[in-house]
């Protein structure tokens, strides 16, 4: 019986990920085609704020696929509408294409939470679940676990083992803001977004006043940093009140200090790649520690921001030797703002408005003993910074 793949999504933007598992799925079941269906409406997540309309994405999902012979783009569940349930996708194409096996491709996380779908039941007596895996130990378990119950509930269940760019369309949006996202866009995707105006990436986002920066910069974080950033800011503002530095500025580098952070450890390296950035061996080493050089670059080429602010930020996380005013208070902020808690944190916001040195010092004797007991390697930066304030290295 000859098959054929069903591949929805928002595709919010599609990426070369989509196609590459896309086609290997092709590869991997034997099918004769695979469908890929834009969602109008997905059931199981909310659309973020100025995405594209459906028929744009449509529009950009055809445009990827435009090379590959065997992957069809179907409008199907954006003329139905409302919101767009699986189960009534697969009762249309079963009825569409009678006597070929529908096999309903997802990744690992949507199969895991399968059973809680809206008409479930009626999925499995209509198609073979077509499961992407990554191969990551965690994910293997769990995903033989669920096999093994849904096969035992007359479920037909094949895995598909992803070898493709790991990158989330949450990622790519991100991407796109910081300008480096065009080694993960199908060709003529990246020129329809401009052509479009989509993701933001013809805003004018140098020099904004700062409520509207704090607008934008809240956008580009995870949910789960978004206080501790503007704690972080408000702390830095009060430092500058109490030690002279510029009170602007000092906001600024707050609020854009963690921009970069929900930039995972690989994508830090792409953003350093498409800025020209030369790495040392300990950054290639932790790509993860990597925000604060990032969120620097951007800064200054995607918002606009002096030599001061970047600085600030280039050295939030590490420290560096003989840091400035401002530079000090951005490090002491983000370690000491409101939201920190932790062994010592309390003695360090009161030396933080008594003597900033000192607190610095402490922020850095800190930084050293959770190194140690992690059996982490300390930065060049940090290190120069301890040597340059006195402080024994052993690690």
């Amino acid at each position: 019986m000859e098959r054929i793949g069903i591949f929805g999504g928002t595709f919010n933007p599609p990426h070369i990920g989509h196609i590459q598992a896309a086609e290997q799925a092709v590869a991997a079941l034997g099918l004769r085609k695979l469908i890929l269906m834009p969602a109008y409406i997905a059931p199981h997540k909310v659309m973020p704020a100025g995405s594209p309309t459906p028929r744009q994405r449509l529009e950009m999902l055809r445009i990827a696929a435009a090379d590959c012979p065997q992957l069809e783009v179907s409008d199907l569940e954006l003329r139905r509408e409302g919101i767009s349930y699986t189960s009534d996708t697969v009762q249309a194409l079963k009825a569409q294409y009678p006597g070929m096996e529908l096999v309903l491709l997802m990744g690992a996380d949507m199969f895991l939470s399968f059973r809680e779908w809206k008409d479930s039941e009626a999925i499995l007596k209509n198609a073979v679940l077509g499961v992407f895996c990554r191969g990551e130990k965690g994910e293997q378990a769990a995903i033989a676990a669920k096999k093994a119950e849904m096969e035992g509930l007359g479920a037909k269940v094949e895995l598909v083992h992803n070898r493709v760019v790991a990158i989330s369309s949450t990622q790519m949006r991100r991407l796109l803001a910081f300008q480096c996202a065009g080694e993960f866009l199908p060709a003529g995707v990246e020129a329809y977004i401009r052509e479009q105006g989509l993701y933001n990436v013809n805003a004018q986002w140098k020099n904004l006043p700062m409520d509207e920066l704090e607008k934008v910069v809240v956008s580009l974080l995870h949910p789960n940093r978004v206080a501790h950033v503007l704690g972080c800011r408000d702390t830095a503002v009060k430092l500058a009140q109490r030690w002279g530095a510029d009170v602007t500025d000092a906001a600024r580098a707050g609020i854009l200090h963690d921009i970069t952070k929900a930039i995972d450890g690989p994508l830090q390296l792409t953003l350093c790649r498409a800025y020209g950035k030369i790495l040392n061996d300990f950054s290639r080493k932790y790509p993860k520690t990597l925000h604060a050089l990032t969120g620097s670059l951007v800064a200054e080429r995607v918002f606009g921001e002096n030599e001061a602010v970047v600085s600030a930020i280039r050295s939030h996380t590490t420290g560096k030797a003989g840091m400035n005013l401002l530079e000090t208070i951005i490090y002491v902020a983000d370690y000491m703002e409101p939201n920190r808690a932790f062994p010592g944190v309390e003695t360090l916001r009161e030396l933080a408005y008594t003597d900033l040195q000192a607190a610095l010092k402490l922020g850095l004797e800190m930084t050293l003993e959770h190194l140690k007991r992690q059996g982490s390697e300390v930065s060049p930066e940090s290190r120069e910074a301890l040597e340059y304030l006195g402080i024994h290295i052993s690690v």
